[in-house]
């Protein structure tokens, strides 16, 4: 993902350039439309959470104890909410 001005984000995957393709063709049914439009949400929401914080926890694999990555739990995390718009649930870790 590519910044641009403030606030705004401009996607330039190429999966997602080819479905937007797809879907702004004149012929593509609703049924196509909508399926796209499913599949390029999914992609924007892999987009959005790669920089989620991880922190490495041990675990323990068959073989041995390792290091091993894991999102930091909600509970540690600070939320951010758009200018305007409240949060869309209450988080017991966000203080009012």
């Amino acid at each position: 993902m590519a910044r641009t001005a403030k606030g705004v984000t401009v996607v330039d995957h190429p999966l997602v350039q080819h479905k937007l393709t797809l879907m702004r063709k004149k012929d593509t049914s609703t049924k196509s439309f909508r399926q796209l439009l499913k599949e390029i949400g999914a992609l924007l929401c892999y987009e959005v959470t790669r920089d989620l914080p991880l922190e490495l926890i041990e675990i323990e694999t068959p073989m041995q104890t390792m290091q091993a990555p894991q999102l930091v739990p909600p509970s540690t995390r600070r939320v951010v909410s758009l200018p305007g718009r409240p949060p869309r649930r209450r988080d017991p870790a966000v203080r009012r």
